[in-house]
């Protein structure tokens, strides 16, 4: 944890440094405007470490402050960072060609540049913020023979990182859920990620989720959140929210369908045997594999029918999705593997951090498993 905090601290300072070097020339050049513009720039880098700190410290109230205004800057300065570092490239493009060619090219600089380059930051900010809203359905079909005699279809319904917390509430819950009851699955998945800080605390949220009773019931996986959060209480919110969450465990859900739930790496202990565990497909019945992280084992391969998953968000902003796409190459939609088994990577039901997506919108999966002879039919 401690790693993963100096790494991001040290990255989000080099990006409101650039940010800072970027957009100085707005301002007079007197230390009494300066420093001020350094103030802010330095408590926008804490904000994150602040909203934690206060949130478990009770203050409720200043943290959803910090979190506010804090994780929308650094949206803000995500996308700015992006467009400074390519009209960089652009003009150090033109430098190049200006000892090739006679003529002068023009650099991408001054102030009316600088206040377009962030106008344009906040126009699609903005629609980020906007987009984070409205939440998609994504359908998908799989034949399969493996369904019981007189069940043709069966649908299922994911959500994946939904991080309900101090940003995501329950009227970002109502937005998802809503779309998730005008479906009405047989089944209600969480692939990870559902809490993120004390979101016991956050009131209609779990008469929500205790008001949403498929047929075959809830069941949910861990992911990196619900330990950052604070396990115990992310497994207890879990479990308010009527989830069964599957720590190492399959199970036959209505002698209709096999269920085998992993815990995300981060939480940590003994990595339960994924392969033992998924013998239960063994009964012929068909075989659900929820895991947080999009990241099949090889030798699981076989023993699932299809795996569902999140964890990416496709990048949430992007284009940060061609990082998390280094990390995690199936990182979002369908991938057929290896010896008949799938896979289903979510972009994500909500949001971590700044409130807003950017070409990567939220979605609740809708998975109708069909017999053969039904789809023909």
């Amino acid at each position: 944890m401690f790693f993963f905090l100096l790494t991001f601290v040290s990255i989000y300072t080099c990006m409101n440094a650039l940010f800072y070097v970027k957009t100085r020339i707005l301002f007079p050049d007197q230390w009494l405007w300066r420093g001020p513009y350094i103030g802010f720039l330095l408590l926008m880098i804490v904000s994150p470490i602040c909203t934690r700190l206060l949130e478990r410290s009770g203050y409720d109230g200043a943290a959803r402050v910090f979190a506010c205004s804090g994780y929308f800057w650094m949206g803000f300065v995500f996308i700015a960072f992006c467009i400074f570092l390519a009209v960089m490239l652009v003009d150090l493009a033109g430098m190049g060609l200006g000892l090739l060619l006679p003529a002068h090219i023009p650099r991408l600089s001054g102030k009316g540049t600088t206040a377009g380059l962030l106008s344009i930051v906040l126009v699609l900010s903005v629609y980020g913020v906007f987009e984070a809203r409205s939440v998609r359905v994504e359908r998908v079909v799989v034949h399969t023979g493996k369904l019981p005699p007189g069940v043709d279809r069966l649908k299922i319904a994911q959500i994946s990182d939904v991080h309900i917390g101090l940003i995501v509430g329950s009227g970002r819950v109502r937005l998802i859920l809503d779309r998730v009851r005008e479906e009405n699955p047989d089944l209600l998945v969480s692939t990870g990620d559902l809490v993120d800080g004390n979101a016991g605390k956050h009131d209609g949220v779990t008469e929500q989720f205790q008001a949403l009773n498929p047929r075959l019931g809830k069941f949910a996986v861990t992911g990196n959140h619900e330990m950052y959060a604070g396990l115990e209480e992310s497994i207890a919110t879990t479990g308010r929210y009527g989830f069964k969450l599957l720590r190492g465990e399959a199970r036959v859900v209505g002698n209709t369908i096999n269920i085998v739930g992993v815990d995300d790496p981060v939480i940590g202990g003994a990595a339960p045997d994924e392969a033992k565990l998924l013998a239960v497909g063994g009964n012929g019945l068909f075989t659900l594999l929820l895991k947080h992280r999009p990241d099949p084992l090889e030798q699981s391969l076989g023993l699932f029918d299809l795996q569902l998953s999140g964890h990416t968000h496709l990048g949430q902003i992007f284009p940060f999705r061609y990082i998390t796409g280094r990390a995690h190459p199936l990182q979002n939609g369908f991938h057929q593997l290896e010896k008949g088994s799938a896979l289903y990577t979510s972009r994500g039901s909500g949001t971590w951090g700044p409130p807003m997506r950017l070409l990567a919108p939220p979605e609740v999966t809708v998975i109708e498993l069909v017999r053969p002879e039904a789809a023909a039919q």
